[in-house]
């Protein structure tokens, strides 16, 4: 029942009238309500569930005469509403009821203090140093201010108004996951020190928040109220003076008035942050300002030791830049620097000073004032040296191993700062190919929050300072770096998703200077283009990444007629090689085309799109289509791979995609038990060493490092490897990201479904409806798939016509396509091709899922979408570089697909014909111009976005926090005896609600509640502890396997090997921690070596951002890299390459050096994953000499 009150006093927040309201309730036994309170109406609507709940509450406080509820001094008058409550507010409200009645009582004292904001009277900003061995707080810029400090519950605001400017008010935002440490002052020094390890976010009020009710509903009158209006707007800073030191000066020094101090330290016990420190800090004034400081550097870095080379330059800016050194101390160690880089080489001096990041520890109480000084910190570089020379010498990659990575220098733009990275190691593209002797000189940017995740859209700020002051003048501008001046370049249409970019400092090449301008020039001739996003795109082609390339002469290309009929082009994006061709690019490419795929995704000078074999062509034959040509005038004659059809991929459900089966009349138990299926699979991974060696192996985990072998190993050898920590960590960790990918992603794998590759029929042989779909098998034998119904489509899909059958065939015997492996061929036949009815897809490189599961194949189908393609805009009548820095300003800053693809999941859920409703098919044909933005510039529009439900269903509610400390562990998601205080930064916001969820009785509800991850996960964790026994008190697996080994080994001699093996290990934990900060989203920050070890980084709460599924597979691909080298250098001839006589001793000297006590290490702790893969080579080797290779 909904009840409609008036006479709410103006500023009432939301908040304020629910606190108000529920010791009122709670009198009449009504525990779970809702309350809104009309925007600028002082009216507001209180819902409950039972309609004898409502009318018990107005006999209660209805009659003003004779009770009513005051609040302010105002009485508010209640009365029986004239709508209908929300019946998505009804579930909500019915499911939290049923949580707390099932909640466990547990009567205790609550710890928690009832104060949360605290009065500021100053607020610092400035780094940790040392004078001698005293730690002090440098401040580089100090307010004077009136202000509170509010501890929420997942983080600090500190909203104040300046002492000198007492007209504007701001507010700073500290997450508590960015704090590093807290010193709390004793006695007369009432401040808290923070130390975090990203800026803080800064906003300032805008004039609409600060308005009184009365002028606020008066300027409300007439207004939009679809438009977004900020009560906040994000800034860079606090102050001119705070934007010279924000991004690098990150120890705030907050003081406090001294009426509430205890409190704040009670406080600070029950919040999710470090340990407090009790320290009384002396406070001191900078000798020199940092600006003046870090200019010193940059100026000594462009005059004095401009003969250093740039790598080493670039490692030293960052330094400083990053905030890893103060300034003033980088420049005092710059001589040693200067002198180490004269008597070695290049790539050891840049290596060395690299390395230095990941050493440097955070200074403060619990740091060694001796780490940070002069002698200290080049006694490091020195060392760094003496293992780059070890690691150069023993690296056994050959060139064609790495020919399609290139070492990339980046950059990462925040709000507040310009942060340095790599050099990474990164696939080439065509640009980094074609100069690849001056990589140095081309700069990845990636514009990014603070936390490195994109800069989302805020309901209540504005992000509009940031995008088109800040972020823009960047891309207009230059970005300085050791001398040189980075200015745009260019995007890829994949690079734009990601918000990164590609900058470029101009240098003399063969006497001429090449700059920006010069190179897109050499592209191609792009002068007849009037879209900048079109312009863009074209350009993008050559910021492809490729894998692999092989020289083809330009007159081997032929441009042959696409095939059209109906005004539909059937041939979109598609052509075909001869065998000749393909055979070179095999030959030229050994290493990534060992599998010899006959399918590939291409850039060839203007051309884009895929090519497939036709063994029907003689001689040497590239036939591309008009379709396929995107731009003319380039002179580049390599064909550039971006992928191949190597092997199949496999085939998953989303919720999208379930959502749409639901609505074709796919049966509920069908999709249950596909789902409960692969969930008992997880739960048998540890069931035994075997079910376990196949899960890693199957998920390409640990294969690099022979994790799956070691398991089985150490069975075959009457080991268990659940009684190790580390090994049972590592699979339960792989085990809870598949777990969350099911429940929270509906990410459900169909063993009779596949992802391939589409292209067109070339022999005309297949008919309207008809596809031929062949595949490699994992026993390696080629498969074709037969059926008179199949299910074709491909993702994202979210109209109901986006799934379509087919009938599957054979060809007959000495066709073409017999010769193609690994791909889904479509007819050409017909009235319109099957790929643009599958949400529009084409031909130049779309992914197809093909599902026979005969039961996911619905008995009708919908008719599909036919949406017109939206044609680029011609608007300026020359394209210049700040249009398309404006194109990439504005896709940042309108990229609303997953805005629009989490809204029709939500309206799908809750109107009765789900996907087929009017306004999911509307919301549908949004997505698709949303999907083209990128390439046509056109925003899609969202003035007119279908009203809708505020509450959300359960399935899209977020997961547990998982805890890798001591083992892995999921969070208790359940509310603490404190869970209904008030979260005092949520209510700094006027009208911000959390959301709430109800429970779908939709098939994706029921799939979601099937899984109740915490439950399933421990329940693993017992089966691991049961099978694995209880541990030996007195000897670890590892002591056993290295008791074991020296046994077998008695009579070789490996001890002259020692050192060899620590440089190893050494080795090999430097690139460890190098990808645990590489692919960390700050450069502060470290992913744990249980993320790196096992390939994937884990979500916050529930399944993985899309961030952080990109970083995974770069980071797993550098890591296996890295692996692959420290193994090779355990077994090989650094000189021959070959199998070493010495590398079973080696092995033995590298196990017995990671059995030693590992030290805790700064800002990661202890490593651990070395044994393993040493304790594993050594077996093998072991094997080896006996004989036994497996």
């Amino acid at each position: 029942m909904e009840v409609f009150m008036r006479a709410i006093p103006d500023q009432t927040s939301e908040d304020q009238l629910k606190r108000f309201l529920q010791p009122h309730l709670a009198k009449i036994a009504i525990h779970q309500f809702s309350c809104q309170k009309l925007r600028g109406r002082g009216c507001a609507t209180l819902t409950v569930q039972k309609a004898e709940q409502g009318h018990n509450f107005l006999r209660q406080y209805g009659n003003p005469r004779i009770g009513g509820l005051n609040l302010k001094g105002q009485t508010i008058l209640c009365s029986i509403s004239r709508k209908q409550p929300d019946p998505y507010l009804l579930r909500v409200l019915m499911e939290e009821e049923e949580k707390l009645r099932n909640k466990p009582k547990v009567v205790r004292k609550s710890t928690v203090p009832s104060q949360r904001n605290f009065d500021l009277w100053k607020l610092s900003c400035g780094v940790w140093d040392y004078e001698g061995h005293d730690l002090v707080f440098v401040s580089y810029y100090e307010d004077l201010i009136q202000g509170t400090a509010s501890f929420g519950k997942n983080s600090l605001a500190m909203v104040f108004n300046r002492c000198e400017d007492n007209s504007s008010r701001l507010r700073v935002d500290v997450p508590y996951s960015s704090v590093y440490s807290i010193t709390l002052g004793g006695g007369t020094d009432l401040a808290l020190t923070l130390t975090l390890t990203e800026a803080p976010r800064m906003y300032g009020y805008t004039a609409i928040s600060q308005m009184s009710g009365l002028t606020h509903r008066l300027q409300s009158l007439g207004s939009d109220n679809r438009q977004p209006r900020f009560d906040r707007i994000r800034l860079s800073s606090i102050s001119p003076g705070h934007k010279a030191i924000v991004s690098t000066c990150l120890v705030y020094r907050i003081q406090l008035k001294d009426s509430s101090f205890t409190h704040v330290r009670g406080l600070l016990k029950t919040r999710d942050l470090p340990p407090s420190i009790p320290w009384s800090t002396m406070v001191t004034g900078p000798k020199t300002s940092f600006t003046s400081s870090l200019s010193k550097l940059n100026q000594e870095l462009s005059s004095k030791y401009d003969k250093l080379p740039f790598g080493v330059k670039f490692q030293v800016q960052k330094l400083a830049q990053n905030g890893y050194l103060p300034p003033a101390r980088v420049s005092a160690l710059l001589p040693e620097i200067a002198r180490m880089a004269q008597s070695t080489e290049v790539d050891v001096a840049i290596n060395a000073v690299r390395k230095l990041t990941s050493q440097i520890p955070y200074a403060g109480p619990d740091a060694d004032a001796q780490s940070f000084t002069i002698q200290a910190l080049a006694n490091l570089l020195k060392r760094n040296v003496e293992l780059c020379q070890t690691e150069t010498f023993h690296s056994i990659v050959t060139p064609d191993q790495q020919s399609h990575l290139a070492l990339v220098y980046k950059a990462s733009v925040t709000p507040t700062g310009i942060y340095l990275y790599g050099p990474q190691q990164e696939p080439k593209n065509r640009v980094l190919r074609k100069y690849s002797d001056h990589l140095d000189y081309f700069l990845r940017v990636q514009f990014c929050d603070e936390d490195g995740e994109s800069l989302h859209y805020d309901r209540f700020a504005s992000n509009e300072n940031i995008f088109h002051d800040r972020f823009k003048k960047i891309l207009d501008g230059v970005i300085n770096i050791a001398g040189r001046g980075y200015e745009f370049l260019g995007f890829s249409h994949s690079s734009l998703r990601s918000q990164t970019c590609w900058f470029m400092a101009p240098y003399v090449e063969h006497g001429n200077l090449l700059h920006a301008r010069v190179v897109i020039a050499r592209l191609g001739d792009f002068s007849a283009i009037r879209s900048p996003a079109k312009c863009a795109a074209r350009i993008g082609q050559a910021f492809s990444e490729s894998y692999s390339s092989a020289n083809l002469s330009q007159d081997v290309m032929q441009v042959i007629p696409d095939v059209e009929r109906f005004d539909r082009v059937f041939s979109d994006g598609v052509g075909v090689i001869s065998s000749s061709i393909l055979r070179r690019m095999w030959d030229e490419n050994p290493q990534t085309l060992k599998r010899r795929p006959t399918v590939f995704q291409i850039r060839y000078a203007g051309a884009k799109g895929m090519i497939s074999l036709d063994d029907r062509l003689k001689g040497d034959a590239l036939l591309l289509r008009p379709s396929m040509i995107k731009f003319s005038g380039s002179s580049a004659t390599d064909i550039e791979i971006c992928g191949a059809a190597s092997r199949p991929l496999p085939m998953f459900l989303n919720r999208q995609l379930i959502k749409i089966m639901e609505d074709l009349g796919v049966s509920r138990p069908t999709l249950v038990d596909l789902q409960n299926e692969a969930v008992e699979q997880l739960r048998i991974t540890t069931l035994s060493p075997i079910n376990a060696s196949n899960f890693l192996h199957r998920n390409r985990i640990g294969t690099t490092a022979h994790l799956p072998w070691f398991i089985k190993k150490l069975h075959r050898m009457g080991l268990a490897f659940q009684i190790d920590p580390f090994l049972r960590d590592s699979l339960e960790m792989a085990v809870l990201v598949r777990l969350r990918e099911l429940k929270h992603r509906a990410r459900i794998p169909v063993e009779k479904g596949v992802t391939l590759y589409g292209i067109m029929d070339e022999t005309a042989f297949l008919q309207e409806g008809e596809i031929y779909c062949v595949f490699e098998t994992e026993s390696g034998e080629k498969s074709v798939l037969t059926g008179s119904k199949v299910l074709v489509t491909r993702s994202p899909a979210l109209h109901p016509g986006d799934l379509q059958l087919a009938k599957a065939v054979d060809v007959p015997y000495g066709s073409p396509l017999n010769a193609l492996n690994n791909c889904v061929v479509f007819s050409q036949m017909g009235k319109r091709d099957l790929p643009s009815q599958l949400s529009g897809g084409d031909l130049d490189g779309d992914l197809y899922n093909v599902i026979w599961h005969p039961e996911l194949c619905p008995n009708v189908t919908s008719e599909p979408a036919d949406y017109a393609r939206v044609q680029p805009q011609d608007i300026v009548p020359v394209v210049e570089r700040h249009h398309m820095t404006d194109h990439f300003i504005q896709f940042m800053e309108n990229d609303q697909l997953g805005r629009i693809a989490n809204l029709h999941l939500i309206l799908a859920d809750q109107r009765p014909s789900g996907t087929f409703d009017v306004d999911c098919i509307r919301l549908a044909a949004k997505h698709s111009t949303a999907v083209d933005f990128s390439k046509t510039g056109i925003a899609v529009n969202l003035s007119d976005l279908p009203k809708y439900s505020p509450y959300k269903p359960d399935f899209m509610a977020p997961g547990p926090h998982v805890i890798t400390e001591n083992r892995v562990s999921l969070e208790n998601q359940e509310l603490s005896d404190d869970g209904e205080e008030q979260d005092a930064v949520n209510a700094l916001d006027r009208e911000k609600k959390s959301v709430r969820y109800y429970q779908s009785h939709k098939v994706l509800g029921e799939l979601y509640r099937a899984i109740d991850e915490k439950s399933v996960f421990e329940g693993l964790q017992r089966q691991s502890n049961h099978l694995g026994g209880s541990s030996d008190p007195h000897q670890s697996l590892m002591e056993k396997i290295w008791n074991h080994i020296q046994h077998e080994t008695a009579f070789i001699q490996w001890k002259h090997l020692e050192q060899e093996a620590r440089d190893i290990k050494e080795s090999y934990e430097d690139c460890l921690i190098e990808t645990m900060a590489q692919y960390s989203p700050h450069p502060l920050n470290y992913l744990t070596e249980l993320e790196v070890f096992v390939g994937n980084i884990m979500g916050k709460f529930g399944a993985q951002s899309r961030r952080q599924r990109e970083y995974s597979i770069g980071m797993k691909d550098k890591f296996d890299r890295d692996v692959a080298l420290i193994i090779s250098w355990i077994l090989k001839n650094a000189e021959t390459g070959e199998h070493d006589a010495e590398s079973l001793e080696r092995s033995i000297a590298c196990l017995a050096i990671a059995m030693e006590d590992e030290k805790s290490r700064a800002k990661i702790g202890r490593l651990r994953s070395f044994r393993y893969v040493a304790a594993a080579v050594c077996l093998k080797e072991l094997d080896r000499a006996h004989g036994q290779i497996s």
